[in-house]
C-alpha cells in the first residue's frame, strides 16, 4: 500500500557540461527555465565532460565538485560559465576567484586542486559520458534519451519538457 501523501521521485535530467564551454553558458538559460517550471519535480544533475580542446575544463570540473562539497555546486558552475573566456585566457586563478566571490573556502579549493581529491569523480563522469557516446557539450540525458546541444540548443528545452511531462504524468 502506498501513502497518498508521498511525493513522487523527481525526474532526473543529467546536464553534461564542460565548464569552459561557451555553449554550456548559453544553455544555462534553458536550465534555469526548466528549474523554474518544474521546481523540485526535476532534479538537474551537473555531470562533467571536459573536452580536450579546453585546457582548463578538467580543473574546472574538479573545482565544481569542491564547490558542491561546500554546498554551492550549481552556483559555482553558473558563475564560472559566465567567465569562460577569462578562464581560457587566465586559467586556474579564475577558479579560485569565483570561489572567493561566492564566499567559499578558497584555500580548501586550492588544496583540492593540488591533492586531486575530485579526480575520480570527474574521471568517472567522463568515462560514463564516453560510454553514452557523448562527443560534445552541452548534452542532456533524460529517461535514457540523449539530447545533443553541442550543435544547437534549438528545440531542446521543448523536448526535455515533453519527456519530463510524460514521466511526471506517469
Amino acid at each position: 500500500m502506498t501513502d497518498s501523501t508521498t511525493t513522487p521521485s523527481p525526474v532526473v535530467l543529467e546536464a553534461w557540461f564542460d565548464l569552459q564551454c561557451p555553449d554550456c553558458f548559453r544553455a544555462l538559460d534553458d536550465v534555469r527555465a526548466l528549474r523554474a517550471a518544474y521546481g523540485d519535480r526535476l532534479d538537474v544533475q551537473l555531470r562533467h565532460f571536459p573536452l580536450a580542446k579546453n585546457k582548463h575544463a578538467y580543473a574546472a570540473a574538479q573545482a565544481a565538485e569542491e564547490a558542491a562539497d561546500q554546498g554551492q555546486g550549481w552556483g559555482y558552475a553558473e558563475a564560472l560559465l559566465a567567465r569562460t573566456a577569462e578562464l581560457a585566457e587566465r586559467g586556474e586563478p579564475v577558479l579560485l576567484e569565483v570561489a572567493t566571490g561566492l564566499g567559499l573556502d578558497a584555500e580548501e579549493f586550492d588544496t583540492a586542486l593540488i591533492d586531486g581529491r575530485h579526480l575520480l569523480t570527474v574521471d568517472a563522469d567522463q568515462a560514463e559520458g564516453q560510454a553514452l557516446k557523448i562527443t560534445g557539450t552541452p548534452t542532456y540525458v533524460i529517461d535514457g534519451e540523449r539530447l545533443d546541444g553541442g550543435q544547437s540548443q534549438e528545440g531542446l528545452r521543448a523536448r526535455i519538457e515533453e519527456i519530463a511531462d510524460r514521466l511526471l504524468a506517469g
